[in-house]
């Protein structure tokens, strides 16, 4: 998900309070970005956009950066990996992780031979290929990002299957201790 500045490419509902609009474009940091850069994306007063920021850095969910003397803020990727993964396991049966690693590895591989590279990084050196019209040029860039998006879920899927029972034991550990103090 790409930064999405406020000036008509995201509208925010009217029903969403400033500490709404302030954690959503958090949320969607890419790149470190100062108090004043988020306050503005979220139109909402510089001291709240600095409330609500100092709690997210507590929460754990943003980290401080300081770049000379102004400080950035950003999201703790480490936390939303282990988010993205958990949420994985959570709605997902080990068999339907499986399945969808399956599908991803088979839309890799037809697409190696469709366009006979091994990596998208080689589809993407094939698009200065003079030869090539701009259906064609538009299509592989599509290929492109599907292939890339298709790497990384497969990185995630790989990761939830290699933790899945480690996961399953923790519930399972804090139903029994949950059980015990209600007993």
């Amino acid at each position: 998900m790409s930064e999405s500045p406020r000036n008509g490419v995201q509208s925010w509902s009217e029903s969403m309070s400033a500490r709404e609009r302030i954690r959503a474009v958090a949320e969607t940091l890419r790149e470190p970005r100062s108090i004043n850069w988020i306050s503005e994306q979220a139109d909402a007063a510089w001291s709240t956009t600095n409330e609500e920021l100092q709690d997210l850095v507590e929460q754990g969910q943003l980290r401080r950066v300081e770049a000379g003397e102004t400080t950035l803020y950003q999201p703790d990727y480490t936390q939303l990996l282990f988010e993205e993964i958990r949420t994985l396991i959570e709605e997902n049966t080990r068999e339907e992780l499986r399945n969808e690693l399956a599908a991803i590895t088979e839309e890799i591989e037809e697409w190696q031979v469709t366009y006979d590279v091994e990596t998208w990084e080689e589809l993407e050196q094939s698009l200065a290929d003079g030869d090539l019209g701009s259906a064609e040029l538009r299509e592989r860039r599509d290929v492109i990002a599907f292939w890339r998006e298709n790497e990384e879920d497969r990185r995630l899927i790989k990761h939830a299957l290699e933790l899945y029972s480690d996961v399953e034991a923790a519930r399972e550990q804090m139903t029994d201790v949950a059980g015990r103090a209600t007993s």
